[in-house]
């Protein structure tokens, strides 16, 4: 059947909110996901991640403490009944989406789409044309051409699983691999993180991700750094692991092997081609106003567009940018000044604003304050023994161009630096702040 919207909406996750708000201002909208309706954020990523990381810390803080008064040795990860309080909290989200949809009148299509013409998509027996069309479709696992790929757990099974196994490999050294890693340590698995290059986590400060990776040996992971692997195969009711690092072959016998080698656009089957629609590896290939550059019927957000980080906060932001561009005209740019994000890992690693190499290559003058905390007081106090910072300020201007975190409560001390960056306040002022004490965010005026 063919039907006729102002905006058909590819994608259910964080940049498809601009389906509710161009409804809101009258327009006939779609939407359109082959996959439950709420996207990779709320359903396959952050939102139950972050619920087994709470566990995780829970644990992790407790142990930490261990000897200075909180008996918690032994304390562990209750693996099933985090997986059910995990369901209980993210399962609702797809019948809530659906619901909230309906209720203003947001039709709602279930499918793989695909172009048939610069403005129109298939689905099932249906053609979907827009005046407008915005491709969201999110992330998925990158395709890895080794032998027994196949047999890779993606993350999203990782978050399901009913049963933690005793031994876990990680197939990659970015996000993923490190909290999941995390996570299934504090739960009692032995797990082993394998990363073809020489530094994990390449996006991060080297000099805090150095320090992270020791801790997160200390607490008992293996970290196997310039390992290629090179496929996997059975053995019995086990799997293999096979690899090389340098001239040495490796075999690491595992119940469990998860695909954490990173996650491209899922826009392969969008067949954009047929919509004149011009792509790159990271995704759409969008102008300041998230605009294809080859076909102005197609907007392009979030992971699936190739602007700006792989982000929440970006996807977010990137729906505020469409929505004024699709309603009133382009007028309104994307800017991800100040972009946080962190790794929520034991403890967690966080990241706003330019790595050192990145201001360089920008021609910045800047001055370093750096400086291991181990031995401040609210890292002691909580028991770890690992912290650290990194804070870049333009010599120009005096404000601050990056900043990175590694400790207690990083995750969230990092959103004042981000603040601090995107409305440009100078270092002076910053300093001037009456923060709580004694907190994790009152020791920012001493990285300064």
């Amino acid at each position: 059947m063919d039907r006729q919207y102002d905006l058909v909406v590819v994608g259910t996750g964080v940049t498809s909110a601009v389906a509710s708000r161009c409804r809101a201002a009258g327009w006939t909208v779609a939407v359109v996901d082959s996959r439950p309706f709420g996207g990779t954020c709320a359903l396959r990523g952050c939102v139950p991640k972050k619920i087994l990381v709470s566990a995780a810390e829970a644990v992790h803080a407790a142990r930490d403490l261990a000897g200075t008064g909180v008996p918690a040795a032994r304390l562990t990860i209750d693996w099933a009944a985090l997986i059910r309080y995990k369901r209980a909290l993210v399962d609702p989200a797809t019948e809530r989406t659906e619901r909230d949809w309906a209720s203003i009148g947001v039709e709602q299509f279930h499918g793989r789409a695909r172009f048939v013409g610069a403005a129109t998509l298939a689905v099932g027996g249906d053609r979907l044309t827009g005046r407008r069309i915005l491709v969201a479709a999110g992330s998925m696992p990158a395709p890895l051409k080794i032998p027994g790929a196949e047999r890779l757990t993606t993350s999203e099974e990782f978050l399901n699983l009913d049963r933690l196994p005793p031994r876990i490999v990680f197939v990659g050294g970015g996000y993923i691999a490190f909290e999941f890693a995390h996570v299934a340590a504090r739960a009692g698995a032995s797990v082993t993180i394998v990363h073809r290059g020489a530094r994990p986590l390449e996006a991060f400060d080297p000099d805090l991700v150095e320090m992270l990776v020791r801790r997160t040996r200390e607490i008992g992971i293996r970290v196997e750094l310039g390992t290629e692997v090179r496929g996997l195969q059975t053995s019995g009711d086990q799997l293999v692991v096979l690899g090389t690092q340098g001239d040495r072959e490796m075999r690491i016998e595992t119940d469990l092997a998860v695909h954490a080698a990173g996650r491209v656009p899922e826009i392969d089957d969008l067949d954009l081609e047929t919509a004149g629609v011009e792509r790159e590896k990271r995704g759409v290939v969008v102008n300041e106003y998230l605009q294809s550059v080859s076909n102005a019927a197609v907007y392009a957000g979030g992971d699936a567009a190739a602007s700006g980080p792989p982000l929440t906060p970006k996807a977010e932001h990137d729906a505020a940018v469409l929505t004024t561009n699709l309603l009133e005209g382009n007028r309104r740019t994307a800017n991800y000044d100040g972009i946080a994000s962190a790794v929520f890992t034991l403890p967690p690693l966080a990241s706003t604003g330019l790595t050192e190499t990145a201001a360089r290559a920008a021609g910045r003058t800047f001055r370093t304050h750096r400086q291991d905390t181990s031995s401040w007081f609210n890292t002691r106090r909580v028991g770890e023994t690992a912290s650290g910072f990194k804070v870049l300020v333009d010599e120009s201007t005096d404000r601050i161009i990056g900043a990175h975190l590694l400790g207690p409560h990083a995750d969230e001390t990092i959103n004042l630096f981000a603040v601090a960056i995107r409305v440009g306040i100078p270092t002076s002022e910053l300093r001037q702040a009456l923060f709580a004490y004694p907190t994790f965010g009152s020791d920012v005026r001493f990285m300064l």
